[in-house]
């Protein structure tokens, strides 16, 4: 009899420890996204030059300016996250049984968290940081933080499936509304793409009032990252469509999951991210509502990826108790 049928008290299960740690490594991956904001926001993007990994080719900064700082210490935090993650990578391998999901996921994250350096190290070589304007900064961006969010899904679909108790190996789980839980991931990150771009906007075409930023929007001599800053809000307005679906959906009850928690945490969080929107646009984003704005994204992002995951990936058996 192999592990995935046999009784679920019968399963080697994941340790308590080993669950918080999987958390704890999506909350650091989390800070380190925000400083990583804080650097594009306060253009120290340049602050160790063009080179990578050494910061202005030492690996001690005698006398660093504020930005050398800044940039250095996203340098270091995002260099720990790669451990972290194969840390989080190897137990969970150590913890778990053949074939659960959680081991998949796992290895994604490492995955993403490569492509995440190697994205980081091409930026800074390119020249695409502090106040550069190149025609690739924006497209490239868009494509760095999509792998962003992807590695964040990652982490969390480890974290995820390391506490269910069932429904976690892939003989033990059914694919259910895969179309309708694709459509609502793919539009919140596009919403999460667009705010990236209406960020790198502000950044690099700050307005002195609302009026004047207004004025950029829809003048035609702006820069089209001017231009289009709309398209986030209004694609933002259009996803809560989907999103309602998805809560309705998870609405239903099932044997598994009471739901109802984690789809109010999803409106609390959504509605709080058009407060901080509308907060953004009126205050021309200083630094510290942007970094809000990114960290009730990612945990609204995180809450999401949890809900889908309960939604579309449903245990076969329907006779445990609820988790």
């Amino acid at each position: 009899m192999s592990a995935a049928t046999l009784p679920i008290h019968a399963q080697r299960l994941p340790s308590p420890a080993l669950r918080r740690f999987a958390w704890g490594v999506l909350a650091y991956f989390i800070a380190v996204i925000l400083w990583g904001a804080l650097v594009r926001a306060s253009g120290s993007g340049a602050g160790c030059g063009d080179h990578w990994p050494l910061c202005n080719g030492t690996v001690m900064q005698h006398s660093p300016r504020i930005d050398t700082i800044i940039e250095f210490t996203h340098r270091i935090t995002s260099g720990l996250s790669f451990f972290s993650a194969v840390g989080l990578l190897v137990w969970t391998f150590a913890g778990t049984v053949r074939g659960h999901l959680a081991r998949a996921a796992s290895v994604w994250a490492v995955a993403f968290t490569l492509i995440e350096a190697v994205l980081g190290a091409l930026l800074v070589k390119l020249g695409l940081t502090a106040q550069s304007q190149s025609p690739l900064r924006a497209p490239y961006l868009a494509l760095h933080l999509t792998n962003t969010l992807l590695l964040l899904a990652a982490l969390t679909l480890t974290a995820h499936l390391l506490g269910r108790k069932s429904g976690y190996t892939r003989q033990t789980v059914r694919l259910t509304a895969p179309i309708g839980a694709t459509i609502a991931v793919v539009i919140t990150l596009v919403v999460g793409v667009t705010g990236s771009l209406a960020a790198l906007g502000d950044t690099l075409f700050p307005a002195s009032s609302l009026s004047a930023a207004l004025a950029q929007d829809f003048s035609a001599t702006s820069g089209w990252l001017v231009r289009w800053r709309w398209t986030h809000p209004t694609i933002a307005f259009l996803s809560a469509v989907f999103l309602i679906w998805l809560l309705l959906r998870a609405a239903k009850k099932t044997p598994h999951w009471d739901n109802r928690g984690l789809s109010a945490l999803v409106l609390t969080l959504l509605a709080a991210q058009y407060i901080l929107g509308v907060l953004d646009v009126t205050l021309l984003a200083p630094t510290w509502l942007q970094v809000a704005h990114l960290l009730g994204a990612d945990l609204l992002w995180a809450a999401l990826v949890v809900l889908v995951a309960r939604v579309a990936l449903e245990p076969i058996s329907a006779g445990n108790k609820k988790e």
